[in-house]
C-alpha cells in the first residue's frame, strides 16, 4: 500500500436558496430543515467526521448565520440545560459539536454554481486533498459512503467519486461516469457525462455528491469559464483534471435521500424513522393507514 496524503478537510457547500422549500426557507437555510431531530448539514458532518476528517470548511452565502451559530456553543442554552440537570440533552449537543478551530466560514458572493462554491475554499484547503460533500445528499448506510471511499483511497490515491446506480431511462438528468476496470474495492473512471442526451448514456452509475479531489482541481476551476447554465461547473473542471491525474469510483450500495426536494425530503424523514426503535412501531401503524386511507389515482 502507497501513503498518499491523508484527507483532512471537508468542503461543505451550503450557500444555495433552497427555492424549492419557499415559504419555509425565507427565513431559514435548506441546510437547517430538520430530518427527525438533526438539521441536514448534521447529517454530512458527522459522516465526515467518522470518515476522520479534522477540518470543515462551510462555503455559506447570505442569511445563512444560523448554520455558523449551529456548530457554536449557545452559552445560555447550555447554562440553562445544566442548572435543569438535562445531561443528555448536554451530552447530545457535546456530540454534534467540533472542537475549536475545527470549522471555517467563507462566502460564496455571488451564485456562480457549484465549481465557483469549492474554488471559494482554496485558500482554506490549501495544496492537500479534500473531501466534497453536497449536505442536500443525505446518505444512510453504515458504515458512511466517505468512509468507504476515504479507505478506497488509501489504496489509489488520485481523486475518487462517489457513484450509484439508477435507472437507465433517468440517466439524462444526471451526472454519469463512463466505467474502466475493477481496482480495490471501486473502478477506474474512463469518463464523465453531464445529463447526457437519452439512450446515451456510457453507464446507468450516476454522481451523487460525495467526492474526494486534490487541490489542482482549484487552478482549474479559477480560469474556466462558465459552462452550462452561466455557472462554473465542477465536472467540466474535472474532465479536465483527468487529463493529468486519475479518478476512480466507488459505487455506493445505501441509501440516497436528495434533500433539496420535497418528495427526498419526506423520504429521509420516513426513512430515518422507521430506522429508529423508538419511532418504528408507531410509524408503521401510522403509514400503513395512511396508505390504505390515500384515494386511488
Amino acid at each position: 500500500m502507497t501513503d498518499y496524503k491523508p484527507v483532512r478537510k471537508a468542503v461543505f457547500p451550503v450557500a444555495g436558496l433552497g427555492t424549492r422549500f419557499l415559504p419555509a426557507t425565507k427565513s431559514i437555510p435548506k441546510e437547517m430543515l430538520t430530518i427527525l431531530d438533526k438539521p441536514v448539514i448534521q447529517y454530512a458532518v458527522d459522516e465526515a467526521r467518522n470518515a476522520g476528517i479534522e477540518h470543515f470548511v462551510f462555503v455559506t452565502g447570505r442569511n445563512k448565520a444560523v448554520i455558523e451559530d449551529h456548530f457554536d456553543i449557545q452559552v445560555e442554552l447550555q447554562q440553562t440545560l445544566e442548572e435543569r440537570g438535562k445531561q443528555e440533552a448536554l451530552d447530545i449537543l457535546s456530540a454534534a459539536l467540533p472542537a475549536p478551530g475545527q470549522t471555517s466560514f467563507t462566502r460564496q458572493q455571488a451564485p456562480l454554481g457549484l465549481g465557483h462554491a469549492v474554488w471559494c475554499a482554496r485558500e482554506i484547503v490549501g495544496d492537500e486533498p479534500f473531501a466534497l460533500l453536497l449536505p442536500d445528499m443525505v446518505m444512510q448506510d453504515e458504515p458512511g459512503c466517505l468512509t468507504s471511499m476515504t479507505r478506497l483511497y488509501k489504496n489509489t490515491g488520485g481523486n475518487i467519486i462517489s457513484t450509484e446506480e439508477i435507472a437507465w431511462e433517468e440517466t439524462q438528468n444526471y451526472g454519469i461516469v463512463e466505467r474502466g476496470e475493477d481496482v480495490n474495492g471501486g473502478f477506474e473512471v474512463k469518463g464523465m457525462v453531464e445529463k447526457p442526451p437519452k439512450g446515451t448514456a456510457p453507464s446507468n452509475l450516476y454522481i451523487n455528491g460525495r467526492y474526494i479531489l486534490q487541490p489542482e482541481i482549484f487552478d482549474l476551476l479559477g480560469s474556466q469559464k462558465a459552462g452550462a447554465g452561466g455557472e462554473i461547473q465542477l465536472t467540466d473542471a474535472m474532465l479536465k483534471l483527468s487529463a493529468s491525474q486519475p479518478f476512480y469510483g466507488f459505487t455506493f450500495r445505501g441509501r440516497t435521500f436528495d434533500c433539496g426536494s420535497k418528495e427526498g425530503f419526506i423520504r429521509a424523514n420516513v426513512a430515518y424513522a422507521m430506522s429508529n426503535p423508538e419511532f418504528a412501531g408507531s410509524l408503521r401503524s401510522e403509514l400503513l393507514e395512511l396508505i390504505n386511507s390515500a384515494p386511488a389515482k
